[in-house]
């Protein structure tokens, strides 16, 4: 294994189901919350697009929040630098398309 990949596979968090009530119990359940939440998002962008139709860019927006999602949901068991690189990419995507999305097809919305 080279240098990167254990870089890329250092474990800053690995989720200890033995500690109750503690950070790790408490970090782990946050993060499936999370996960649910994204994808819930996920259906309501996907609602949108399926009523109005405007773009068919609203599908990929609706998968980046489904990876977004299934990301928290890797993370309840371990945070990796690989994980944390990669869900950095996924918001930096989620975020331009969101301001895309927004800005041409719908401007007088805010939320998503």
């Amino acid at each position: 294994m080279n240098l990167l990949s254990q870089w890329l596979a250092r474990s800053w968090w690995r989720y200890s189901a033995g500690e109750r009530f503690g950070f790790s119990e408490i970090y782990h359940w946050f993060n499936i919350a999370e996960g649910i939440a994204w994808c819930l998002i996920a259906g309501l962008v996907l609602h949108r697009f399926v009523r109005r139709r405007k773009s068919c860019w609203e599908i990929v927006y609706a998968a980046t929040f489904v990876t977004f999602g299934l990301s928290d949901f890797v993370e309840a068991r371990a945070l990796t630098t690989g994980l944390i690189l990669a869900k950095g990419a996924n918001l930096a995507l989620l975020l331009g398309l969101r301001r895309y999305l927004l800005r041409r097809h719908y401007p007088e919305s805010k939320t998503y």
